[in-house]
């Protein structure tokens, strides 16, 4: 037990954004990969480990070099333009996401302890909120931790009914291509969902409060922390123990709905809650009640990430004061933007439109933004003038810029096969 304490005492806001990644969309992506194509996808959740990796380690290392946002970073160097039209795209996304995720949440708690919808929608947001505005950073960020715990339920429930495995590990190690828009969609989405535009922003912004919070930094946006080696060393270990984390996940939900929905025809998923559902009769209640439980306790992590990153992003551009360390008193732009998205993210669940759909969409729309902004990140973290000797190395620069090609590629892809 002791030991478990010191390792979660080493992780951090790198842990917290992999498991971050695989929210209820992320989940409602996956469990449709494995209904629809099987184990032929599995590929990606190893493939994405070190992209994903190169990627989100340079967001960090941005982050702790310039003690700023990655938003208030892309302004300095590329201007307000090229920064509004992904902030806007990027909240776009974020608010549709929040809404079916606490959509999917408020439904598994109906699905395992029965009730009105609405009422846990409800209470969802207000516990949500009330942590993430009112519950100091330290605190919190412990939390987010403890929370990330509940995903092993998905390694559970693979366990839980018959795999193939011998097919698993070849779908595992050998990639698949098939040459069909329906294919290259589901590509685009994984790739969107798994390696996501919000996850940029939120873990620069989280290496700033993690300095805040030991006193290394006097506020976010003020000032150039001085980045050591401990830091950058300890910042890669999380960032690498999180996206292994996240993309390990990612394999056991496509395994687990690939051996049930798949094997026996369900083509269709409408939300992740209609997984745990369809699981119950193909895998017993067990299974169903622990991939539903999943979704609320991811959710419960993802929800506050998702409405931190668009409001540091949305106060980084307005040049307002942003940090959860901040009090709500002196930071009301920032707290407001988290409020707003989350409470519209609510409406979202009674516009008529099927929630999966639009987070089917919203992942697809990420998988094409996300690019854009990696060859930004890119940019930035190998110039010298912004990073000074923690510029990327040639491994960094390799990783990086291929992950970017490859998803320009897909999405080229999805547009050009008809």
């Amino acid at each position: 037990m002791n030991k478990i304490k010191k390792i979660l005492k080493r992780l951090g806001p790198g842990f917290v954004t992999g498991a971050a990644d695989d929210d209820p969309s992320g989940i409602a992506t996956y469990s449709q990969t494995g209904a629809q194509f099987g184990y032929s996808q599995l590929w990606i959740a190893l493939f994405a480990i070190p992209f994903m990796i190169a990627i989100q380690e340079m967001c960090a290392r941005i982050g702790i070099v310039t003690g700023r946002g990655l938003a208030a970073v892309i302004k300095e160097r590329f201007g307000r333009t090229v920064l509004f039209g992904a902030v806007l795209l990027l909240l776009l996304a974020n608010t549709v996401n929040i809404g079916a995720d606490l959509g999917a949440m408020a439904s598994s708690a109906q699905l395992v302890a029965g009730g009105s919808f609405i009422v846990w929608l409800i209470g969802m947001v207000i516990v949500i909120l009330a942590l993430e505005i009112f519950v100091s950073y330290k605190t919190y960020s412990r939390y987010l931790k403890y929370f990330a715990m509940s995903l092993f339920a998905y390694v559970a429930a693979a366990f839980a009914v018959k795999q193939d495995w011998t097919h698993i590990l070849r779908a595992l190690f050998v990639p698949s291509l098939q040459m069909n828009k329906a294919y290259f969609f589901n590509l685009v989405a994984i790739l969107g969902t798994t390696i996501s535009p919000y996850l940029f922003f939120w873990q620069a912004s989280q290496e700033n409060e993690e300095q805040v919070a030991e006193g290394r930094l006097a506020a976010m946006d003020q000032g150039k922390p001085k980045a050591v080696r401990g830091d950058i060393k300890r910042m890669r270990f999380d960032t690498a123990v999180g996206m292994v984390f996240s993309n390990v996940i990612t394999f056991f939900i496509i395994a687990t709905t690939a051996s049930t929905l798949g094997r026996a025809g369900i083509m269709n998923v409408s939300t992740a809650t209609e997984a745990a559902a369809a699981l119950r009769p193909l895998a017993g209640p067990f299974t169903s009640i622990i991939f539903a439980f999943g979704v609320i306790g991811v959710g419960l992590l993802a929800v506050p990430v998702l409405a931190g990153s668009a409001s540091y992003a949305v106060a980084e551009t307005l040049g307002w004061r942003s940090g959860l360390y901040r009090k709500l008193r002196d930071a009301h732009g920032f707290y407001g933007i988290i409020t707003i998205a989350t409470l519209v993210g609510i409406l979202i669940n009674f516009m008529g439109i099927p929630p999966f759909r639009l987070l089917y969409y919203a992942a697809a729309l990420n998988g094409v933004i996300a690019p854009v902004l990696m060859v930004l990140i890119l940019l930035i973290a190998g110039n010298k003038l912004v990073m000074g000797r923690h510029v990327n190395g040639k491994l960094a620069k390799i990783f990086g810029w291929f992950a970017t090609a490859a998803m320009f590629a897909a999405s080229a892809a999805l547009f050009l096969i008809h």
